[in-house]
């Protein structure tokens, strides 16, 4: 069950829009038990749209393509993929009245262009859409399957979820079972981490594979195992945790593929806890980060983004003597702000940050990258000084990852 995902648009191209599709798809096909092979983007034209999908067509069984299947000009999937497949376009009375019912509940008015979204290939099985107004078109050849999706990412999630998974698993019969399992781990480089486990690596067996996930101040490893068998993929898959655990002692800090702000959310959330920020170096990074998840609202109480001394003693009540004898970027003055933050918004814990993100400010004391994070809960407070390099936006995003990865560790 080989499968190749093309996303179409010259916005992708050019870096317009972030192709955020394939690797949603991606891991979702893989949960499924599902191969990606390949993964293609193309522009919006012709030629370049009929290579992609015939060299998909021959190395894959299944081609996932989203985009370009709207109402304006630029979008000419629908059109190619008739060319391709030898097929006329047809008036569709059952999207036609998808379509007016998705408009009925939103009370918009139709158009010209929103009825042309009605004419589908006539040698395609039609998908009713329920997120939007581009249907779904499913085409066969030589036991292949080619399905053209809508590239707007809710409609490509409904449609995947709801119908195209569901039809793919009834007619492909299920010989590879693919179980992955992630532990993030800490207080290692790639490097160090990677001489760490060369024995582990070197012992692997050859259906089983490691990858080293790494970002700013952590590192994702992912095992996977291919097997024919589902209870045989989970076996081993426990197997070699466990060696990893074995090997890593207290360095794996959680056992799931999800983001970190999601993960303190959960543990926040477990032990009945409120959070704020207090963020000078982050400018809010972190606060972003946690209210991305929906419902937070259940654990963060707020952020004072204290970018100037000001703010950091008026408002979280930072200590000007200290502002003065030690500056900004210090320990006691990021654990102030975060005894501050928790006074002041009346939360259970919080983060703090106050660093020299770049690319100017730096001294020879406090070279750009220098940062003080500090974690709270309760009256207990632990700090540490990190120096992350020149990179303004790599220094922001390390500074934020390792505040939730310290909160996590000291809840």
């Amino acid at each position: 069950m080989n499968v190749e995902i093309i996303t179409i648009g010259d916005e992708l191209l050019i870096g317009q829009v972030i192709d955020t599709n394939s690797a949603w798809m991606g891991r979702k096909l893989g949960d499924e038990g599902f191969h990606v092979v390949w993964r293609t983007t193309v522009g919006d034209e012709e030629q370049d749209m009929l290579d992609a999908f015939d060299a998909a067509m021959h190395r894959a069984q299944i081609v996932l393509v989203t985009g370009g299947i709207g109402p304006t000009k630029d979008d000419i999937t629908k059109k190619t993929l008739c060319k391709y497949f030898d097929s006329d376009m047809y008036f569709s009375d059952e999207v036609y009245k998808n379509i007016e019912s998705i408009f009925c509940r939103t009370g918009r008015t139709m158009n010209e262009l929103t009825r042309s979204q009605a004419m589908v290939p006539d040698k395609c099985t039609v998908i009713q859409n329920q997120a939007g107004t581009a249907p779904c078109t499913w085409f066969e050849r030589d036991g292949r399957v080619l399905v053209s999706m809508p590239g707007v990412p809710y409609e490509m999630k409904w449609l995947m979820t709801n119908e195209v998974i569901p039809r793919l698993k009834n007619k492909y019969r299920r010989d590879l079972f693919i179980k992955h399992q992630t532990c993030w781990v800490t207080g290692y480089s790639e490097s160090a981490l990677a001489i760490k486990l060369t024995d582990f690596e070197n012992a692997l067996p050859s259906f089983v594979k490691l990858a080293y996930l790494p970002q700013p101040g952590i590192i994702r490893l992912r095992l996977s195992v291919y097997a024919s068998a589902e209870e045989d993929a989970e076996q081993v898959i426990s197997e070699q945790k466990n060696k990893l655990h074995a090997l890593l002692e207290g360095s794996i800090l959680v056992e799931e593929d999800k983001p970190l702000e999601e993960l303190i959310g959960e543990k926040l959330r477990s032990l009945h806890l409120m959070m704020g920020t207090a963020e000078s170096c982050t400018g809010g990074r972190i606060a972003g980060m946690i209210t991305s998840v929906a419902g937070s609202s259940e654990y963060f109480s707020g952020s004072v983004v204290s970018y100037c001394n000001e703010v950091k003693h008026n408002v979280l009540g930072v200590s000007e003597d200290d502002l003065k004898q030690y500056g900004a970027v210090s320990q006691p003055v990021v654990e102030q702000m975060a005894m501050g933050a928790i006074r002041v918004l009346g939360c259970d814990c919080a983060v703090a940050t106050s660093g020299i993100a770049g690319p100017g400010g730096g001294t020879p004391d406090k070279p750009v990258g220098t940062v003080w994070i500090a974690a709270a809960y309760k009256d207990k407070v632990v700090s540490e000084c990190y120096h992350f390099g020149a990179i303004r936006e790599q220094n922001i995003q390390r500074s934020a990852n390792t505040a939730l990865l310290m909160l996590l560790n000291l809840l």
